[in-house]
C-alpha cells in the first residue's frame, strides 16, 4: 500500500505540470524590435551570458540559492516590479526602481556568488518532498531583470552582464536539477532573461552578444535526466508489467511536451543570436538590413533548433520579419517572431 501511495503520488504530481497548472505554455510571442546596429566585439570573450568556466569557484551554489530565497523581502513592491518590467526603458522611474532594488540586495548577491560556484548539488529527490520554492525563484528572477534594466537604462553595460549572467547562470543550474519542475523554472528563468536581451539590442552603443549567445550550452538545459529520474521513481514501486506499461504510456505525452519546452527555449536562444548576426550586418553596410540570411557572413546564422532549418526571414522595404517555426509547424502556436526595423 505504502508503495502504491508513493506511485499515485507522482503520476499526480506529472499530471499537475501537464495540465499546465504548472507546466510552461508553448505560446507564440510576437515582438517588435527596434535595433540599434552593432559590429561583433572585436574580442569574442569579451561578454558572456555565463561566468567562464576558468574562471568558477570549488563553493557549491545551492546553499547560497536558499539564502538568496529566504532573504527575499516582503511581496510588497511585487506589483511595482512587473510594472516597470512592461514600461519602456526610457520611461523608468530610476530612483524608485533604485530605492525598492536596495531591499533584494542581500538576495541579489547570494545569486551572483552562486552562479560562480562550479558545483551545483541538488538533493537526491524523493516522491512527495518539496525540492523548491517556485515563486521564490520567480521573485529573484523579476529582481534580476529590473536590474538588468536598470542598468540598460543606464548605458552601464558592464552592470547589465553582470545582472544577465546572475539570471542566465541560475537558469543553468536550475536547468541541472534531477526534477523536471526545477528544470522547467530554468526554462522560465531563462526565458524572461532573453527578454531583457530584447530590450538591449535596442539601445545606442549596446554590446553585440552574439559570441556570448553562441558559446551558450547546447541544450541549455538537461531535461532528459530530469524525466528519467522522475520515471524512475514513478515505476519503481510498481507490480505487475501491465501497469507498469500503462504508466509509461500514460506519462509520454506529457514528457513529450516537456522536451518541446526544452526545445523551444533553445530556439529562443538561436533567434537572438541570429538577431545579433542581423544587428552586426547592419553595422557593416550602413544600416541597412541584409536581403535574405544568405546575405549575413557565411557561418554566422543559426539553425532553428525546432526543425533543424534556417529561420524564416522576409524583408519588405526598410524592415524585416524573423520567425521560428512551431512546434509541429504549425501556423501559429509556439511560433517566436520578430518584427526587424533599424532604430533612426
Amino acid at each position: 500500500m505504502c508503495r502504491l501511495r508513493k506511485v499515485f503520488t507522482v503520476v499526480v504530481s506529472v499530471w499537475f505540470l501537464g495540465s499546465g497548472v504548472l507546466c510552461l505554455p508553448v505560446a507564440g510571442r510576437e515582438v517588435e524590435l527596434a535595433i540599434c546596429p552593432q559590429k561583433m566585439p572585436a574580442e569574442p570573450d569579451k561578454w558572456s551570458l555565463l561566468p567562464p568556466e576558468g574562471s568558477l569557484t570549488d563553493g557549491d551554489a545551492v546553499p547560497l540559492y536558499g539564502k538568496a530565497v529566504k532573504a527575499l523581502p516582503s511581496k510588497d513592491g511585487d506589483d511595482k516590479i512587473s510594472e516597470w518590467l512592461n514600461t519602456p526603458v526610457d520611461q523608468l522611474p530610476v530612483e524608485q526602481v533604485e530605492s525598492v532594488l536596495e531591499h533584494y540586495q542581500e538576495s541579489l548577491k547570494c545569486v551572483s556568488g552562486a552562479v560562480w560556484c562550479r558545483q551545483c548539488n541538488w538533493p537526491e529527490w524523493k516522491p512527495g518532498k518539496k525540492v523548491v520554492d517556485h515563486g521564490g525563484y520567480r521573485r529573484l528572477a523579476f529582481a534580476i531583470r529590473l536590474w538588468a534594466r536598470r542598468e540598460v537604462a543606464a548605458a552601464r553595460y558592464d552592470e547589465a552582464m553582470r545582472a544577465l549572467q546572475a539570471g542566465f547562470g541560475m537558469a543553468r543550474h536550475l536547468g541541472q536539477a534531477p526534477t523536471i519542475l526545477q528544470v522547467q523554472i530554468g526554462i522560465a528563468v531563462g526565458g524572461v532573461m532573453c527578454n531583457e536581451i530584447e530590450v538591449l539590442v535596442q539601445r545606442e552603443g549596446a554590446p553585440n552578444l552574439y559570441p556570448a549567445l553562441a558559446s551558450l550550452p547546447k541544450p541549455f538545459v538537461n531535461m532528459e535526466k530530469a524525466i528519467a529520474i522522475e520515471a524512475k521513481a514513478a515505476s519503481s514501486g510498481l507490480r505487475g508489467r501491465f501497469l507498469g506499461k500503462q504508466l509509461a504510456s500514460q506519462m509520454k505525452p506529457v514528457h513529450d511536451r516537456l522536451r518541446v519546452l526544452a526545445k523551444r527555449f533553445d530556439s529562443q536562444l538561436a533567434i537572438l543570436q541570429c538577431v545579433e548576426a542581423i544587428r552586426s550586418h547592419a553595422a557593416s553596410h550602413g544600416g541597412k538590413l541584409p536581403g535574405t540570411l544568405t546575405d549575413v557572413a557565411a557561418g554566422s546564422v543559426p539553425k532553428d533548433p525546432m526543425n533543424d532549418k534556417p529561420f524564416r526571414y522576409t524583408l519588405t522595404g526598410s524592415a524585416a520579419v524573423l520567425e521560428s517555426a512551431a512546434p509541429g509547424d504549425a501556423a501559429k502556436p509556439g511560433r517566436l517572431r520578430y518584427a526587424i526595423a533599424v532604430k533612426d
